[in-house]
């Protein structure tokens, strides 16, 4: 069945600083979403309202959230989250104007919508944990979404197919930093059965599966540094670069979390030596600013006609485009910056931060565009007995257009000249360390076949 029209248009919305924000959103096992019945997404909550708008962009199909009630009441945030149909959830620590009763009939009731959403055959999703963390793993499961499939599935007619729980996994390269990359996976359904405890524990299984949590972010990035140097081993003995997509770093990033949990049992000390020398073979990297692969052959500067590199790259574009992007980062500086004050100030958690920027831009780059477009069109209001009105309204708009599309010209220009000076950058790094880059390598080497010594039968990176 298609979207409706009016849904489509305001999931646009949401997809559109979505974009603008991450510099590519991947999706993944979208064919594990049943096309023929409804069903309920659970997903872990690390970064804010940016999960249940990646959710929205990456489902295929028509989804309705519950989200608790005090983000209904936030300006442009709440009216967006109600027009999608989004469902008031009551926590107590949210609503102490409501006694316990009132909160739970309340509940009662939101479940109850969610739940007659489900049985018609449509989708909705919750986070089971309650709230957004900035914690490397799980926090405690409650039974609200697993209270809402079974009631789901009393309510589904016999004659139609029985709603599922679809785990859905959200990775995130780096959660608050601009241009970087997301991941969205749909892991495959979970039948509706057996009582809330059961079924909570079952989605509790399926989202440590989804999530691979650790105790800590050193022990999380110390994974991720294992994942890295194995894979950039492996490909410089294959005679390649190295691939690098979400979606390797998420399956590479599990085996290395599973083979670790296995070998942690039984070879402790093995494991512990391995995580001493991987930290300090990457802290050595670290001082030299380069990244694995590094250590074989530099990265490509970012274009092949300018191989002079970042400062010709730099000329000529600035040659090129000089008026635009002196528009692009006169105007749009200004908020940038702001909503660096404002991300401090505001996002206490680190969850947060993300969501202020996304949603603080969605509000503060039109407004400076829209303020440019006006000063043009003040500046040339002496033109009206040339063409009344028309000129100054007219010039405003070509202004407000000129800033916003300054502002995309310098984010493009900013990256290539980043890579570009990152290029040279390693390039110089190279040529006086090479004795330390030999030693590196090296030291990469023999953690790698340490690595698969170790595994002697698991998957590792590739």
């Amino acid at each position: 069945m298609p979207l409706p029209i009016r849904y489509r248009a305001l999931r646009g919305l949401v997809r559109a600083p979505i974009r603008a924000f991450f510099r590519r959103v991947d999706v993944e096992g979208a064919e594990h979403v049943p096309t023929d019945r409804g069903g309920v997404l659970v997903a872990w909550h690390p970064n804010g309202l940016i999960d249940p708008a990646l959710i929205l962009a990456a489902f295929p199909r028509r989804v309705v959230f519950g989200a608790r009630e005090g983000l209904l009441r936030w300006p442009i945030v709440g009216p967006l989250m109600r027009a999608l149909g989004t469902v008031p959830i009551y926590r107590s620590v949210d609503q102490e104007a409501l006694s316990p009763e009132e909160r739970r009939a309340a509940n009662r009731a939101s479940l109850g919508a969610l739940a007659d959403a489900v049985a018609g055959g449509s989708f909705a999703a919750l986070f089971p944990e309650g709230t957004s963390h900035d914690e490397p793993g799980l926090a405690p499961i409650r039974a609200g979404a697993a209270r809402l499939a079974l009631q789901a599935a009393e309510q589904t007619p016999p004659e139609a197919r029985p709603p599922v729980v679809v785990p859905v996994g959200l990775h995130y390269e780096d959660k608050g930093t601009f241009r970087t990359r997301a991941l969205v996976t749909f892991h495959p359904p979970l039948p509706i059965e057996g009582d809330a405890d059961a079924l909570t524990a079952r989605i509790e299984d399926a989202l440590v599966e989804a999530v691979r949590p650790t105790e800590s972010w050193a022990l999380h990035a110390l994974m991720h540094r294992a994942r890295a140097l194995i894979a950039a081993e492996a490909a410089a003995r294959r005679g390649e670069r190295p691939r690098d997509s979400m979606a390797l770093r998420a399956s590479g990033y599990a085996q290395i979390w599973h083979g670790y949990h296995v070998r942690t049992r039984t070879h402790p000390a093995e494991i512990e030596a391995l995580r001493r020398d991987t930290r300090g073979y990457h802290r050595q990297l670290e001082l030299l600013d380069l990244a694995d692969a590094d250590l074989d052959r530099p990265p490509r500067l970012g274009s092949f006609v300018l191989v002079a590199g970042a400062v010709l790259q730099a000329l000529a574009v600035l040659l090129l485009l000089p008026p635009l992007l002196v528009i692009g980062y006169a105007v749009n500086l200004p908020p940038y910056w702001a909503l660096k004050g404002l991300t401090a100030l505001v996002a206490k958690a680190g969850s947060e931060a993300a969501t202020v920027k996304i949603f603080g831009g969605v509000v503060l780059f039109p407004i400076a565009w829209t303020v440019f477009g006006v000063l043009v069109a003040l500046k040339v209001a002496g033109l009206d007995a040339v063409a009344p009105g028309l000129v100054p309204v007219a010039a405003g708009v070509v202004g407000a257009a000129l800033a916003a599309a300054g502002g995309a010209a310098a984010l493009v220009y900013g990256e290539v000249a980043i890579g570009a000076w990152r290029a040279v950058r390693v390039r110089i790094a190279r040529w006086r360390h090479a004795d330390r880059l030999a030693a590196l390598r090296a030291m990469r080497a023999d953690l790698h076949d340490r690595f698969v010594a170790l595994a002697d039968g698991l998957q590792l990176p590739v």
